[in-house]
Order: C-alpha cells, then sequence, then structure tokens
C-alpha cells in the first residue's frame, strides 16, 4: 500500500466511523477495518483477538472472570474500547465497584495478564479518539490521535502491524540525544586537557599517572555538569538556574565560575562565607559527594564549550525527561569500541532488564499487592497494605557488576512505582486533614548495593540513583495531594564498591544475611578475548579447569555467598555456559544450585550507540527450589518441573566430553576461524548488492558452511583470497575496504594471539 493509498483509506475510514460507535455492537467491525483498509493487514479476524479472557481478584474476595475487548498477540497490544460518548479520560464504576478511566481498567487487565502475555502497549479508543500508551517508559503518557487526524497520523499506527517501531518513546528519545551532548561536551573537554585518544606506548609512570588524572577529572566533570543540567530543568535548582549563572561570565572567566560554583554546592548553607556574591548564594547545599573532591581538574574553556554547555545542552536540550535507567548508555557514548570492549560493558534495555527482575522479585511483590487491594474488610486490607509497604523498605539488592547502575536503577523505580501504588491505596490521595505531615515515602535507594570495578561507572551508577529518586518523589507528589518533601541536600550514598567484585569479599559490602536478592549482567569475556589477570582470577576460582567464559566467576563467587541463606540470584550470561563442554567444566562446581526460572537463547539488545549484539541466556537460581519453575522462550512461559543445565525440563544429566569417536571416523579438530570481526563475511542478504557495486569480487566469494548453517539450513557467504593474486585483488575496491577493515580490527583486538594474524588481513586467521 502506497502512502496515497493509505491516506485515501483513512479518509473513507473517518466517513464510516466520524459519527461514532456503540461499544458492544461495533467494536469488532471498527478494528478489522481499521486493520485492513488502513492498515494492509490482510488476514485481520487471524491477527487480533476479541474478548481475551483474563481472571481478575475483586471486592468481594473472588476472582472472576473478564474479558480484554482486544488483544494482537504477536505485538503484544492490548485495547479497551468504549463508546463515543465515554471521554478517554473519564472514571466508570467497574463491576468490582471500583472508578476506573479505561487506561486503568486496561492496565489493572494487564497486570493479572502472564508476563509472557503482557501488553507492549496499551490502546484505549471511543472511535473518534485513540490514545496509545507506550509500556516501555517509566510513566506512560497517552499519545492522542483524533479520528480527523488519522491520514496525516497513519505512521503513529505502524506499532500494531510491525514488531519493530522505529519511533521511540519519548522518554528513550531523550535518552539517546543526551547521550549524544554528553558526547560532543566530552570530546571538547578532552582537547582542552589534552588527553590523547590513544595511551602513548612509551609513557613514563609520572605521565601516566597524570593522564589517568586528568581522564577521571574529565569524567567527573561531565557527571557533575549534566546533573546540573538535570537539576535546573527538573526543579531541583530554579529554572535556568545553572544556565543564568554561567552566562554572565566570558569564556575566560568560565573556569574560575564553575569552580566557585562547585565549591558552594559542596558547603552547607550555615557553613558559606557571609559575603558571597547573592548569585552563588542562591544555589541550594547538594551533599552527597558528587562536588566534594577538590582534585579534580578544570580545564579553560573555550568558545566551542561555552557554545555546547550554554546554547546546546542548556538552552537548547530539556534534561527533565532523561530515563535514569538509561543514565549509563548516554555516558557509554562517550567511551571508545576498544574501552568498551575491554571492560565487557553491554548496555542493558529496559525491557531486557525486566527479563531478569521481574521473575526474580517483581512478578510475585505485584501479585502480592494485587492479592492484598482485593481483600473486602477495610482494616485487614489497611493493616496488610502497611506490612507490604514495610517489606518493600526491608528488601535488599546487591549487582555485584553493577556498571552504571541501570539494574540497580531499574529495580529503584520499580519498587517506588510498586509503593506508590500502596500509598494511593492508603491514602487515597491526600493527606488527612489535621495531621502533621510526615513522609509517606519508606523505600530508599540504601537499599541497592553494587560493586564496579571502573570508578567512572561507580559515579554515575550513584548519580543514576539520585536522579531516580527525584523523579519518583516527583511521582509521589502527583498521586499524594499536599505531600512536599524537599529532595535536597542528597543523602550520601555509599552502598556502591568501587573494587574488582572477584578479589573481594561480598560480604564486605553486605553481610548475606541482610541481603535478599542478587542480579546483574556481569561481563562477557570469552578465554580468548580474556586479560592475563582475567586468566589468573579464572584460575583462581576455578583451579586446573581451562576455557571457561569470565561471567563463570560471578555465578561461583554468587553460589559460595548465598551458601545457608534464602537469596535468590539473577544472572545475565552468554549462552555458552549451557552448551557443549563447558557444561561439564562449569556446573560441577555449582554445588547445591537449584535453577527456578530461564531464558533461553535470545539477542540481547543495546540501547547505546554502537551497539552489542549478543546471543544471551538468563538463569535465576538460588539453594531452595521454588514451587513453580518456569522456562521462557520467544515470549512464551512454560511451567517446568525441573531446568536442568541445558536449560531443559528434564533431569540433572552432563553430557561429558569424549577424546575418541564412538564409530570409525576421521578426528575432527579445528575449522577455518575467520578472526575478522565480520569483514571477511558476507550475508546472504547482502551479496547481491555486494557483487552489484564490486563485479570482479564474484570470482573471490564462496560459501561458508559452519555449525548454524548446516544445522538450519541458511546460506552465508565469505571471500576466500587463500592464493589469490594480490593484482587481482586490487581490481576490487569492495574487496580492498574489507581487508584494511580486517586489518584494523585485529589490531585493536587485547588478544595477543588475534593481533598477530593483522599481517595476514586477506586470510582467514586459521585455514584448514
Amino acid at each position: 500500500m502506497t502512502d496515497a493509498e493509505q491516506r485515501e483509506a483513512a479518509r473513507q475510514f473517518i466517513n464510516r466511523w466520524k459519527q461514532g460507535g456503540d461499544e458492544k455492537q461495533q467494536c469488532h467491525p471498527y478494528w478489522i477495518e481499521l486493520l485492513q483498509n488502513v492498515l494492509g493487514i490482510e488476514n485481520p479476524t487471524g491477527y487480533i483477538r476479541f474478548e481475551k479472557s483474563v481472571k481478575l481478584p475483586e471486592g468481594d474476595g473472588k476472582v472472576h472472570t473478564r474479558y480484554i475487548d482486544g488483544y494482537i498477540p504477536d505485538i503484544q497490544v492490548l485495547i479497551e474500547q468504549k463508546g463515543s460518548k465515554h471521554p478517554l479520560d473519564e472514571k466508570e464504576l467497574q463491576s468490582g465497584g471500583e472508578m476506573l478511566t479505561p487506561y486503568e481498567q486496561a492496565k489493572r487487565y494487564n497486570d493479572n495478564l502472564p508476563l509472557s502475555e503482557k501488553a507492549r502497549w496499551i490502546v484505549t479508543c471511543n472511535f473518534t479518539e485513540i490514545w496509545v500508551y507506550d509500556m516501555d517508559t517509566s510513566v506512560p503518557e497517552p499519545d492522542k490521535i483524533n479520528l480527523l487526524e488519522l491520514p496525516d497520523k497513519c505512521k503513529k499506527l505502524d506499532f500494531l502491524v510491525k514488531k519493530d517501531v522505529k519511533e521511540l518513546s519519548h522518554e528513550m528519545e531523550v535518552s539517546i540525544k543526551a547521550g549524544d551532548l554528553v558526547g560532543l561536551i566530552y570530546d571538547a573537554f578532552r582537547k582542552q586537557y589534552g588527553i590523547p585518544e590513544k595511551a602513548p606506548k612509551e609513557e613514563s609512570d609520572d605521565d601516566k599517572a597524570k593522564r589517568e588524572h586528568k581522564l577521571r577529572s574529565l569524567n567527573a566533570l561531565c557527571v557533575r555538569l549534566v546533573f546540573l543540567l538535570y537539576a535546573e530543568d527538573a526543579g531541583i535548582f530554579e529554572r535556568d538556574q545553572f544556565d543564568e549563572y554561567m552566562r554572565q561570565f566570558s569564556v575566560h572567566d568560565s573556569r574560575r565560575a564553575l569552580i566557585d560554583l562547585f565549591k558552594v554546592l559542596d558547603t552547607p548553607i550555615d557553613d558559606r562565607d557571609e559575603y558571597l556574591e547573592d548569585d552563588l548564594a542562591a544555589f541550594p547545599y547538594v551533599n552527597g559527594g558528587l562536588f566534594a573532591d577538590e582534585s579534580i581538574e578544570i580545564p579553560q574553556f573555550n568558545e566551542e564549550i561555552r557554545k555546547l554547555l550554554l546554547e546546546d545542552a542548556s538552552e537548547g536540550f530539556d534534561w527533565r525527561d532523561i530515563s535514569p535507567t538509561i543514565f549509563g548508555a548516554v555516558f557509554e557514548s562517550t567511551l571508545n569500541p576498544e574501552t568498551r570492549r575491554a571492560g565487557g560493558m553491554h548496555y542493558t534495555s529496559i525491557e531486557n532488564i525486566h527479563k531478569v527482575i521481574d521473575p526474580l522479585f517483581l512478578d510475585d511483590l505485584k501479585a502480592e499487592f494485587e492479592e492484598i487491594k482485593a481483600i473486602a474488610v477495610q482494616k485487614t486490607k489497611r493493616q496488610r497494605l502497611i506490612a507490604f509497604q514495610d517489606k518493600l523498605a526491608s528488601l535488599t539488592f546487591l549487582d555485584p557488576a553493577c556498571g552504571s547502575g541501570n539494574f540497580l536503577t531499574e529495580s529503584y523505580l520499580s519498587l517506588r512505582r510498586l509503593e506508590n501504588r500502596v500509598i494511593q491505596e492508603l491514602t487515597g490521595g491526600q493527606i488527612a486533614l489535621g495531621t502533621e505531615q510526615h513522609n509517606p515515602i519508606k523505600v530508599s535507594i540504601q537499599q541497592f548495593y553494587g560493586i564496579e570495578i571502573n570508578d567512572f561507572a561507580v559515579t554515575v551508577a550513584k548519580t543514576a540513583l539520585w536522579i531516580a529518586e527525584s523523579q519518583m518523589l516527583e511521582e509521589t507528589k502527583a498521586i499524594l495531594y499536599g505531600f512536599n518533601d524537599d529532595f535536597l541536600p542528597l543523602k550520601t550514598y555509599v552502598n556502591i564498591t568501587e573494587g574488582n567484585a572477584l578479589r573481594i569479599d561480598w560480604n564486605d559490602v553486605i553481610p548475606k544475611e541482610r541481603l535478599s536478592y542478587i542480579m546483574g549482567n556481569p561481563p562477557f569475556h570469552g578465554f580468548t578475548f580474556m586479560t592475563n589477570d582475567q586468566k589468573k582470577e579464572v584460575q583462581s576460582i576455578f583451579p586446573g579447569v581451562k576455557n571457561l567464559d569470565y561471567v563463570c566467576c560471578w555465578y561461583k563467587k554468587a553460589s559460595d555467598y548465598i551458601t545457608g541463606t534464602n537469596i535468590d540470584v539473577s544472572f545475565v550470561s552468554t549462552n555458552s555456559i549451557v552448551q557443549g563442554e563447558t557444561v561439564g567444566r562449569f556446573w560441577k562446581f555449582m554445588k547445591g544450585d537449584i535453577i527456578n526460572f530461564a531464558y533461553r537463547t535470545f539477542i540481547w539488545d543495546s540501547e547505546a550507540n554502537n551497539k552489542a549484539h549478543v546471543h544471551c541466556i538468563i538463569i535465576g537460581f538460588s539453594k531452595h527450589s521454588k514451587v513453580h519453575k518456569y522456562i521462557f522462550e520467544n515470549n512464551n512461559r512454560v511451567e517446568a518441573h525441573n531446568i536442568n543445565y541445558y536449560l531443559l525440563d528434564g533431569e540433572n544429566i552432563i553430557v561429558q566430553s569424549r577424546n575418541k569417536p564412538l564409530c570409525d571416523v576421521p578426528k575432527m579438530i579445528y575449522g577455518n576461524k575467520p578472526a575478522d570481526g565480520g569483514n571477511l563475511i558476507i550475508e546472504d542478504k547482502d551479496l547481491a548488492d555486494f557483487i552489484k557495486r564490486d563485479p570482479n569480487s564474484k570470482q573471490f566469494i564462496k560459501p561458508l558452511l559452519g555449525s548454524t548453517e548446516y544445522i538450519n539450513n541458511k546460506k552465508r557467504w565469505c571471500l576466500w583470497l587463500v592464493g589469490a593474486s594480490p593484482a587481482e585483488i586490487k581490481k576490487c575496491p569492495l574487496v580492498m575496504e574489507r581487508i584494511q577493515k580486517c586489518k584494523e580490527k585485529r589490531e585493536s583486538s587485547i588478544a595477543a594471539g588475534i593481533r598477530k594474524f593483522a599481517l595476514t588481513p586477506a586470510l582467514f586467521a586459521n585455514v584448514r
């Protein structure tokens, strides 16, 4: 369907439905026509499910079956349809006695669906308006489409027919733009510091210490500036307070002005110079250690930095809606790919974080809350709600490879949102008259602990949690009329420990008797890409065992730590730990550990620039067996009797490796290994275009057959240049380009065994 055809179809749809419709009688034809005529779905009746059943706990203490108006399982869209006389922001009496808006009604249905069926999008509709809620945002706000606007806004409904909608949520879009700005500011300041992009090959100890101090200063400066930019937009400071303060200074004076500001922000009001200038004195006391380190260097400004900071980042951008969970990603864009690879960092999308934390603890907590809400006796219900809120405030969490804190931050946000629902139930949305105002919030960022080896990431993680705390305070104010509490000064946050998680005792971070859950995304290094120090760490934890991935160390440390406790653990890992010989080498060390849930192999996507695509699994384990065990695969959840080390429902049997074949066949040792960063490989979908752009290359393109291609009957191709004439290769510009990229990739590898193959970049690393 062309754009013109779709616009015409939309106009005809408007003529058909502009008078509105009846919720019961016309819901089905409305959505079938929209999907088929306007959005081009050939078989809409097989695509959308009407009257999908869902079981709800209601006011009489019983569970009742209710029906969702529309549900699209392929893309997990939940539709709540109302009649044309029903405004979409108007509450309506429900069968359980509650007054709910259409969205609240749909949200209630969604909260009671199994995890595998929960909506990615919620749509409310009254025939003349369609409101779309992106459930991947912290506080979903409706994107409103009036029926008369449909010809111009058809693209906004693309998510109804596409799994890979390119339009980002507002929160995600803001965060990614923020990342781009931070990258520009970082690069501009790096030049002023005089920090080289790569460390010099021959560098004295003094020069190395100076360079590393400047780099730490640069990282700390960027974190501070982001906090200031966020604070003036989010209401922590006065609106534009930082911007107006800095604008009065010339480029020459800006460095001194910033140093003065950092000093003031770290000084309590009563301890400040009584003759301080008014504009500086007006800033609040921040505390928390964010501005405490006076040893960081701040370079001179130039015109580029002043423009980036004041015009682009302050005046030209609103930081208020930045996602604190994506806070790590916006800083990851300032790190070069080699640094990211060396640290094993793979930034995690919010959706993937929930694959870890939902089955670990959040699903159970939400179910418990809904059970309490259904209690009919108000006194009992209130007592249970208070006890439940105390329970939320008592839970503690550890991420022993926390990076920039996205698991901790999203867990905190999820717990606080649940607490806000408890506060709403307890207060009815307002503080009782005649009572002394108290802070109803009990959940704290002090419940969240982390271990991280990178000092920059530690600072980012702390700041992300502060931003999350600020945003959740505003959400509590929004639901509780009459409650007002100051965010500043920050509480000193000491629960993220800078150090090597494999070399420190986790009990020194938090005693295991006080911990509830461990989760995270430890480094993914395979044996080939580990540094010598990392290989030594693996050997210290797995003596005498070879070829284990780095991530296995976190499993073993966690297994030892949780012995004798009820702590539950959930880690993201490369799928290698549940495949092949690794299973036998690794799992024999996991004594008494029981897998309670698992995600089989899926692609772990990043939301940062320069995305990392890794094939991962998630394993939830503990020393105790849960009543219900679940295996997740392709958005489906299946209950299992026992989850074994291959993530199958079966007995804990390990297939051992053998050195001799079962029958008389040639021994397989090793195949052709590219080690090329993908540069000598051509995907089947790209083959025709490659040959079209470089016709002479056809003679060098051969079929590539590996295990994946063999098992799944897939086609793949490679540049096979064994014995090729250099003169002939030079006639192929795309081939030459690929060879150069292969050379650069091998040269930049941290593995010496790979770097040596940079001398022969036209050939696979191993040719058999």
